[in-house]
């Protein structure tokens, strides 16, 4: 694998093209370009792990300089040799990611398209549910397809029954990668945006024995049996490893069936081979992952005493969860930590040299136990988020909490108003769509102020924070009003509609919206309630009597 030609990759001037590892340091390869986007995030989490295994910096001076002068594809290929004969795909003994034990024979022929995540299981089969993700539809894969079926099942391993263990970090676990941005006076490659998720090792966890954990399985677990890494019935633990066991973990036992191969087209990339694969053999009670595991490019989120590795969730990825993925929360509701490739750059004044203007790549599968829901990815901006000092980083990650306080608390208003005038307050159901509508409504506005408070912040102008506080209070309410009374409820035709309980959830929301829970959430001064009809009328009286009675000799104003 590390001498063949079998990454798909596009180039700078748009071409495809199949390359091996080391020709990822080449300038003109600028991303990767698989058939799925889950092997596109699995194959960019590949290459960091060779870097990091091969060629990781000594210190953050050698990464700036690495970074500013990249490997080229000679040297980067002299790096990788040593551990070309760890890396085989088919044959005896070692294969990667596979079970050094297992053998064609060993147990029942499995179809090849069960390495893909989102292929029915056999109840759904059997119950013909296979309604949106049709049987039948991968038969056979191509080497280079199945090695990236293969090592994406193994990071994102959901459940799979008794003893067919998750990953490492669960079951579709979310990633975020730093992407560097594109200039025209400095294009940038895919080693850029492999050597921006490069950490120097120091930031590794350096085990109590480092020499008893020098041999190879404690990094490459395909290289030995499980027995050699697990006792029987146990588990693994972060200090029984290599520290860069992490980016490697394998949890599945799985041997693919190079016996039975055939000439033909793939059903993936759809190009012609002589060995399609078409089966593999698995067994149950693979490594078992247990402990304090902290992955450096997932996001984790405290519950007690643990660190637990974030997951997507339905609704997707968006703006509301561009704090906690990048500066991280720790309030009463939440307390998250970003990925430590995140964390280092934006807080390391010494990287800071590197001209970047950043984006966060972030993606996983939403899973549902063994079921696959769906793959959300999504890129956020960061707005040389990396020249903020760390008071202004500060401030910020505090102002933000507090925009999103209030927008999830105008979310509930509105979601429950809209509930309210079309069904009653006691109507259930799935009412995602009103979230989605009003997350995507919300989204520009968050960028656009995010992006004046770092402009502010980088040229020393003063932040008004309860200004923009007050004007994100405006951008909310007038969303909400207009999501009701044009985009939902009042784009129903009246006659099918109960005008008095639609009057009253109508009424219940502006009271909500103009209410001082809301303006309490954003750290915003209370203002007095209107007063009553009649006694506006009343006061409006006096002031204009007050008005016609002038002190002699007054001029007009």
């Amino acid at each position: 694998m590390l001498k063949n030609e079998w990454i798909p990759v596009r180039l700078r001037d748009g071409r495809r093209e199949w390359v091996r590892p080391a020709a990822l340091a080449r300038p003109d390869v600028v991303a990767f370009d698989a058939d799925r986007a889950d092997f596109n995030g699995a194959l960019a989490q590949f290459a960091i792990g060779l870097l990091q295994m091969v060629c990781a910096p000594g210190s953050q001076a050698e990464w700036i300089v690495r970074w500013r002068k990249p490997l080229d594809e000679a040297k980067l290929h002299e790096a990788l040799s040593p551990w070309a004969a760890h890396f085989g795909f088919d044959g005896e003994g070692v294969r990667f990611m596979q079970d050094i034990e297992l053998r064609a024979a060993d147990g029942d022929p499995v179809p090849i398209a069960n390495l893909l995540i989102e292929t029915p299981g056999e109840n759904t089969l059997k119950n013909h549910g296979d309604h949106f993700v049709k049987r039948g539809q991968v038969g056979r894969m191509c080497p280079c397809c199945a090695a990236l079926a293969l090592f994406t099942l193994q990071v994102n391993a959901p459940a799979g029954g008794a003893g067919h263990r998750t990953s490492l970090r669960g079951g579709g676990p979310l990633t975020t990668l730093l992407v560097p941005s594109d200039r025209v006076d400095a294009p940038r490659s895919l080693w850029h945006l492999l050597w921006l998720n490069v950490l120097p090792m120091s930031d590794f966890p350096r085990p109590d024995d480092p020499e008893a954990l020098e041999e190879p399985h404690f990094k490459l677990p395909w290289l030995a049996s499980i027995a050699a890494v697990q006792s029987d019935g146990g588990s693994v633990a972060p200090v029984q490893v290599h520290p860069l066991h992490v980016l490697w973990a394998m949890p599945r036992r799985i041997r693919l069936d190079f016996d039975a191969t055939e000439a033909g087209t793939c059903d993936l990339c759809h190009r012609p081979s002589e060995r399609l694969v078409s089966r593999y053999v698995t067994r149950n009670y693979g490594l078992n992952y247990k402990g304090a595991w902290r992955h450096p490019l997932t996001p984790h989120y405290a519950v007690k005493d643990d660190a637990l590795p974030m997951h997507p969730q339905p609704g997707g990825l968006g703006w509301r969860h561009w704090l906690g993925l990048v500066l991280g929360m720790d309030n009463d509701k939440r307390h998250i930590t970003p990925a430590a490739v995140v964390s280092r750059f934006l807080g390391n004044p010494l990287l800071r040299g590197t001209d970047q203007s950043l984006r966060l790549w972030a993606f996983g599968y939403d899973m549902d136990n063994m079921k696959a829901r769906c793959w959300y990815e999504a890129t956020m901006p960061l707005y040389d988020l990396a020249d903020g000092d760390a008071a202004a980083l500060k401030w910020l990650r505090e102002d933000i909490t507090l925009w999103l306080d209030g927008a999830e608390r105008v979310l509930g208003y509105a979601r429950s108003a809209v509930k309210d005038a079309w069904f009653g307050a006691e109507a259930r159901g799935d009412f995602s769509h009103i979230d989605a509508a009003y997350w995507s409504a919300t989204e520009a506005m968050f960028y656009r102020m995010l992006r004046e408070t770092l402009a502010a912040a980088r040229s020393g102008t003063a932040i008004e924070g309860e200004a923009l506080r007050q004007r994100w209070l405006t951008h909310l309410q007038s969303v909400a009003l207009r999501l009701f009374e044009q985009d939902l409820v009042g784009a129903g035709p009246i006659e099918r509609q109960n005008p008095r309980r639609v009057a009253a959830a109508h009424h219940q929301l502006r009271a909500n919206l103009y209410g001082p829970k809301l303006r309490s959430a954003l750290a915003l001064p209370t203002v007095a309630a209107p007063a009553p009809r009649a006694a506006r009328k009343t006061a409006a009286g006096a002031g204009s009597g007050a008005r016609s009675r002038k002190p002699a000799g007054s001029t007009p104003a």
